[in-house]
């Protein structure tokens, strides 16, 4: 299982691929531990969630911490490397689909519609027919820029929620906690307005956050953020974590060097941020930090915090190759699971290009 979560996020392979791909593969299986080829799927796809349930965040957090031990036991990392470290916060983006308003409305009479079913209440009015008509409209105003039409729609789909809605809390019946839960949620998408807070952005994923990181392509992302640690020199991820609440990223930086320091069993010395972490207050004891744009340091310091950017190509290729990009992962223990593994897999690919080179080296 181990193996195989690691293969899973080193080349961003669903369940099901991972699967395929280990019958396929005979470097796969090997590394796996299989002394033989094998016909036979290893285990059912589902295998792997309820695994992943099982061990949860924290049993992750030791995948990660292995991989860098194996760093160390092959001297591709030393001690020294990690008391130096660059820090940097990143969105996680959650597997939804943009959250609009009208589109919530008609998901959320839709989930209404399903439950009503589930707990036999027979509804006045489903709407399903009207709501998928006027969801149609509102899209096609919307894109021929046409507002007024376009907000007339989804006033129509809040006023066909808000009456399936009601006829639901009607019910006097026994409901469970998840059915509770999605009445709620259901409330909450009905009453929030345009300049709230803490609103929701989905049925399914309600920990979602809107996270604004001043991107010009791309002004909100729903999910959650990552705090992310690298070392200055090599790039090696020793500490990887997701973060709820949309805090301030000066704030998540005592926590993301708690972590390191539980990994690696090192402190840092210096740790080299960017203009997201300005404030002392949010500095830990024992460690100098760097801010990005800072004069008057030494030569060696001013090279260390120019080499503070080499963080941002470790995101990119965490996020493009190895998972960071989407997360497919359910609740906040899924975010945090996704976010390691795919550190997990930065590390495995990193430690593989040394072993290689180090065998091209010693065959010439």
């Amino acid at each position: 299982m181990v193996a195989l979560h690691y293969i899973k996020h080193i080349y961003d392979l669903s369940d099901d691929l991972v699967l395929a791909g280990f019958l396929e593969n005979p470097y796969w299986q090997f590394f796996c531990g299989m002394e033989y080829f094998q016909h036979k799927l290893p285990c059912d796809p589902t295998s792997l969630v309820k695994w992943r349930k099982r061990v949860g965040a924290e049993g992750i957090e030791q995948l990660l911490k292995e991989t860098i031990d194996a760093a160390k036991r092959h001297q591709a990392l030393r001690q020294r490397e990690i008391e130096t470290v660059n820090v940097d916060t990143t969105v996680q983006e959650k597997a939804i689909a943009f959250p609009t308003d009208a589109r919530l409305y008609h998901k959320a009479r839709r989930a209404l519609v399903r439950l009503s079913g589930q707990i036999g209440l027979k509804l006045r009015q489903s709407y399903s027919r009207l709501s998928k008509k006027a969801l149609f409209a509102q899209s096609r105003y919307a894109a021929a820029q046409q507002g007024q039409r376009a907000r007339k729609q989804t006033r129509k789909l809040r006023t066909y929620l808000g009456r399936v809605l009601r006829n639901v809390e009607r019910f006097v019946g026994p409901i469970k906690q998840k059915q509770r839960e999605l009445v709620s949620n259901s409330r909450r998408i009905l009453e929030q307005k345009r300049e709230d807070n803490h609103k929701l952005y989905s049925l399914h994923a309600p920990e979602v956050e809107c996270i604004s990181k001043g991107k010009a392509h791309k002004r909100y992302e729903f999910g959650c953020k990552v705090a992310i640690v690298t070392t200055s020199k090599a790039g090696w991820v020793v500490g990887i974590d997701a973060v709820s609440g949309n805090p301030y990223d000066g704030a998540t930086l005592k926590p993301a060097l708690k972590q390191m320091e539980k990994l690696t069993s090192v402190k840092a010395k210096e740790a080299f941020v960017d203009k997201g972490y300005r404030g002392s207050e949010h500095h830990p004891e024992g460690v100098s930090v760097y801010i990005s744009g800072r004069k008057k340091l030494s030569r060696r310091l001013g090279k260390l915090l120019k080499r503070r950017a080499a963080v941002e190509p470790v995101i990119g290729h965490c996020k493009q190759e190895h998972g960071l990009e989407r997360n497919h992962l359910l609740g906040t223990v899924g975010d945090r699971i996704n976010a390691m593994l795919s550190g997990c897999a930065w590390n495995l690919k990193k430690l593989m290009r040394v072993l290689v080179e180090r065998a091209s080296l010693a065959a010439a």
